[in-house]
């Protein structure tokens, strides 16, 4: 029998952490189109409908229920306009640890979504779940990402050198003005004690983290 993770929602003070729905369509085009998205992922450019139909319908759901991790798309309590997205994958339910990705849309970075949304993925992760590890990789030049990751308390462990493929504008190459450059990850992991100081970042960035199973 394969181990899975709940159908779950997470909520913060600001933000609502659930399941992609068909809604999220096409807010969700507009955030992976974006230069930035395009530079640090792997995800397909340009992105179209039909990727987005493909994440929403069978990528994130299936996630899930084949046991490799969970996607959350982050949405604005108040608004419930579609901020970015938590991604935990490569679990290992034998260790109890997983890898968490991150993505967030132009218009609401700077606000310390990721931070708060990632932040209440690991304590949902360590306390109801009881999982001991969090790895993220960071490409070596994505700062924004690096920052999140020291945020919330990560552990420098690393560095895989010219372990990902990025994406920078060019102005000769591709027909789609990107072309590929190797680039070094920082690993960082994050435990549950690491944590514990983890509550005074989780009120400056806007509240708590509690979590409802069996989100439909």
């Amino acid at each position: 029998m394969t181990t899975t993770f709940p159908d779950v929602s997470i909520s913060t003070d600001r933000l609502v952490l659930r399941p992609y729905e068909e809604a999220d369509v096409p807010a969700h085009i507009e955030m992976m189109n974006d230069e930035a998205v395009t530079a640090w992922t792997n995800a397909p450019h340009p992105y179209t409908e039909r990727d987005a139909e493909r994440w929403v319908r069978r990528i994130a759901p299936t996630e899930r229920t084949q046991g490799r991790g969970i996607v959350l798309a982050v949405t604005e309590f108040l608004t419930q306009r579609l901020v970015g997205l938590v991604h935990l994958s490569r679990t290992d339910w034998h260790i109890r640890a997983a890898e968490v990705s991150y993505i967030t849309a132009p218009w609401a970075r700077g606000e310390g979504y990721a931070t708060e949304a990632v932040l209440a993925v690991a304590q949902w992760l360590f306390r109801d779940q009881r999982f001991e590890r969090i790895e993220l990789r960071t490409p070596a030049d994505n700062t924004a990402a690096q920052q999140v990751a020291q945020k919330i308390g990560c552990i420098s462990e690393g560095v895989l050198r010219n372990a990902w493929i990025a994406r920078t504008r060019t102005e000769n190459g591709s027909p789609d003005g990107w072309t590929n450059i190797r680039t070094d990850l920082l690993v960082w992991s994050l435990l549950p004690e690491d944590l514990e100081g983890a509550g005074d970042e989780m009120a400056d960035a806007g509240g708590y983290a509690s979590a409802y199973n069996d989100w439909n």
